[in-house]
């Protein structure tokens, strides 16, 4: 696979380095999208654009064998990295590795097309460009409403982990990933002097009252080993240390490793938020997103995965990987076909080991190479009927 990607080595490079100084928001990625367009009908493919944003391409002749797919969007999030193609859209950037997602499936493309070309392949890989993956619950689903994964028999994809150091790749069967929703909290009362309270609905005390009791909540009712999670990120009320507000609000997440406690969690947290608040006397409006569930890696795709990394990175590439608590809206798709996501290292070996969503973030490109790689040759097994 490496004499087949070399010819495309630095123009991938190139790449992913001006999608990263042009970062765009989910729903927003025209300019990445034509970028994108651009260079598969440059290859002598036929991408079709989905409705907005976003694009998918057919590579291969006869059955639809496999689906691969990548994300594409940014976070609102200001860099921080000193790169010399730092973005150049101040307040968004890709923390979060997409532009390495897109440019790996862009040199899958690349090279699908380049032995279709030599020796045509018999059966099809389709290359999805998502949008939106940032924005709960995920433009996973507008991939799915738009009929893309139509005769989709499987589906594999990818994940940027700092953790793992470049030239290997981390699995795991089953979840991989964890379900997560947003939450948030609004409660309004007869504000009023602090010396008084009793003349008051305290919501200051009544928001502190659930941010520690609806965790706890949970934590009794709710088996342990599903390890559901609520932790808040804004709690804002008041604006002087002797009255008590009016008005206050507060937002979180909630994140579960199992898909079914994921729904049970959720009602059980709406009816937890009401209760904690009953006595304070507040009004209460809720607000539960419900963002997606895990994602669940199959034994069988897992294994391709793990076959094709062994054979192009060497026989100990491949790592097993802990569950994220992280939401991947990749979950959709895997609750429509089998599929699998494995973690690509990104780690500099030696190096400083960074975050995801964090401003900072900057990925070893090698891992670009990598993943080309591990994708295609896990597309020509299945293509060729080497996977069993």
């Amino acid at each position: 696979m490496g004499a087949s990607l070399e010819q495309f080595h630095n123009e991938l490079i190139g790449i992913r380095r001006d999608l990263h100084r042009h970062p765009e928001l989910s729903y927003k990625e025209h300019r990445t999208t034509d970028v994108l367009v651009a260079r598969l009908e440059q290859a002598g493919l036929a991408p079709r654009r989905l409705e907005g944003t976003g694009a998918f391409v057919d590579i291969g002749r006869g059955p639809l064998r496999l689906a691969l797919r990548a994300d594409i969007d940014a976070l609102p999030i200001i860099e921080e990295t000193g790169l010399p193609f730092a973005s150049a859209s101040t307040g968004v950037t890709h923390a979060c590795g997409h532009d390495i997602h897109t440019t790996v499936m862009l040199g899958v493309a690349l090279v699908l097309a380049g032995l279709d070309a030599e020796e045509a392949l018999p059966g099809t890989v389709r290359i999805i460009f998502q949008p939106a993956e940032e924005l709960m619950p995920g433009g996973a689903l507008d991939v799915i409403a738009q009929g893309v994964l139509a005769g989709v028999p499987r589906i594999l994809a990818l994940h940027c982990d700092p953790r793992i150091d470049v030239g290997s790749v981390g699995t795991r069967i089953g979840a991989i990933t964890s379900a997560s929703d947003t939450i948030r909290v609004e409660l309004s009362g007869r504000g009023g002097h602090t010396s008084r309270p009793h003349l008051t609905e305290d919501l200051v005390f009544a928001l502190a009252s659930i941010a520690v009791n609806v965790p706890a909540v949970l934590s009794r009712r709710i088996d342990v080993r599903s390890a559901v999670s609520v932790v808040w990120g804004q709690i804002h009320a008041g604006s002087a240390p002797n009255a008590i507000p009016a008005h206050g609000f507060m937002s979180g997440t909630l994140r579960c490793l199992d898909g079914e406690a994921w729904h049970s969690a959720g009602e059980l947290l709406d009816r937890a938020v009401r209760e904690v608040a009953a006595p304070f006397g507040v009004d209460v409006k809720l607000e539960h997103i419900r963002g997606v569930p895990p994602v669940v890696n199959q034994e069988a795709e897992t294994g391709l995965l793990e076959a094709a990394a062994r054979a192009e990175l060497g026989s100990h590439a491949v790592v097993l990987t802990p569950q994220s608590m992280g939401g991947e809206d990749f979950a959709w798709m895997t609750q429509e076909v089998p599929g699998a996501m494995m973690r690509l290292g990104t780690r500099t070996p030696g190096g400083e080991t960074f975050d995801l969503h964090r401003g900072d973030y900057a990925p070893d490109e090698r891992a670009i190479g990598c993943g080309v790689r591990v994708m295609a040759a896990a597309a020509l097994r299945v293509v060729f009927g080497d996977d069993d």
